[in-house]
């Protein structure tokens, strides 16, 4: 029999909020994070806004020796997880630290020091190179330096699945607690791609929007005037216990994750499958592994862009799985206030689930304006909702073809 997985810690650093309170708040009140860009020269670029965290002070956390090791990245995947594990209650000088692993992911890892150290490799040669430049790029260093700071000596690995990489990151560590191969694993997402060298990709793909007069707005998921997404940067980490460890230490439960489903499209490097399959297979997935039929589901997180394709085939796709009964379910879009964390959002998303769960409020999706005829779902557009929590989906799709569903359950004794 598979072990029961339980939540006990959240920790986030993102563009509306630099802790789980801060971030929660913002998600209530509709408050954004998108502004134009000023980390450097964006005029440009077609697309000029995005969201950036604000306030960042990883000194506070990390030693300047450290920090100097750290790519961006990092960092914030770092002060997360210091967050969460200090939510969680876990005093590691009372744990068998073999048994805590991490699993962290990231989509795009450490392009910010890539473009740095390839501009020095330019102007100064390759004798100037960075000996921590290959530590400081490679996507699985959030994990390496979270178990070196705790001392978690666990399973430890990382996800790379593009938008999805987050939450496949906590499904992954869903299964090996579940299997019993840790007590406790410390996982979630990560992303800090808004440099010049990202941002000319994502521009030349035509993805994102281009808004730039009004970039509190830009982000406007399921709103017929949507034009694309904002690319954005953050990490959200959860300390995940299995059941009986979380009794054992006596620990607060915020929720237990019940359902894991991932699939792949198996269509096209960048464009959902047709009539949002995958995701729908995902989402049924999770259904069958939590053992819930769809009316038992409350509220979906959707991966929700603000792109004209991914919101329509989201939508189509949850109708499919749910029939008449995804006209009863809230579905709204942190990505409408925070942007896209693209690997980090699957992990913020589900923390934005928990808090659901705990308080018993949907957050709206903000800049809702204008219906879509092929987007006909409460979004809970604007404003925030009360309403009881019982059963809380979270969906991720990634370039790639990766899809991927969480389901959250009100922790029940």
């Amino acid at each position: 029999m598979k072990n029961r997985v339980v939540i006990t810690g959240i920790g986030v650093v993102t563009p509306i909020g630099n802790s789980k309170e801060a971030f929660w708040n913002s998600l209530k009140e509709g408050r954004g994070g998108v502004a134009e860009i000023d980390s450097f020269d964006a005029s440009r670029f077609s697309s000029q806004i995005a969201g950036l965290i604000k306030d960042f002070e990883p000194l506070k956390w990390i030693q300047p020796k450290e920090l100097k090791r750290m790519d961006r990245f990092t960092q914030i995947a770092l002060v997360s997880a210091i967050e969460a594990f200090a939510d969680s209650g876990i005093e590691p000088d009372k744990e068998n630290l073999n048994r805590i692993g991490v699993l962290v992911g990231s989509g795009i890892g450490g392009i910010s020091i890539i473009q740095k150290q390839h501009d020095i490799l330019l102007k100064s040669g390759p004798r100037r190179i960075s000996p921590y430049f290959i530590p400081m790029l490679i996507s699985d260093m959030a994990s390496g330096q979270i178990a070196i700071r705790f001392g978690l000596k666990g399973p430890n690995s990382c996800a790379v699945t593009a938008c999805a990489s987050g939450a496949h990151a906590i499904g992954d560590s869903l299964r090996i607690l579940q299997y019993g191969d840790a007590d406790v694993m410390v996982t979630g997402g990560t992303e800090a791609a808004v440099t010049p060298l990202a941002l000319a990709g994502f521009c030349s793909m035509k993805a994102l929007s281009t808004r730039n007069d009004e970039p509190e707005k830009a982000s406007r998921p399921f709103d017929r005037e949507r034009d694309g997404f904002i690319m954005s940067e953050g990490a959200g980490i959860l300390v995940l216990d299995s059941l009986q460890h979380a009794l054992d230490r006596n620990a607060r439960i915020y929720a237990e994750i019940v359902g894991f489903g991932m699939t792949g499209d198996a269509y096209h490097i960048t464009a959902p499958a047709p009539e949002g399959e995958g995701a729908a297979r995902a989402m049924q997935c999770a259904l069958s592994d939590a053992g819930l039929n769809p009316e038992d589901v409350d509220y979906i997180n959707s991966h929700g862009t603000s792109t004209p394709l991914n919101d329509k085939l989201e939508t189509t796709a949850i109708k499919s799985v749910f029939g008449d009964h995804a006209y009863k379910l809230c579905v709204n879009s942190t990505k409408s206030m925070t942007g896209h964390l693209l690997g980090a959002s699957g992990a913020v998303e589900l923390a934005a689930c928990v808090m659901a769960i705990q308080e018993g409020i949907v957050h709206p999706t903000v800049n809702y304006e204008y219906p879509d005829p092929d987007c006909d779902l409460n979004y809970v557009p604007n404003t925030a909702i009360k309403r009881e929590i019982k059963v809380a989906m979270s969906n991720s799709l990634g370039f790639g073809g990766h899809n991927a569903a969480l389901i959250l359950k009100k922790y029940d004794k």
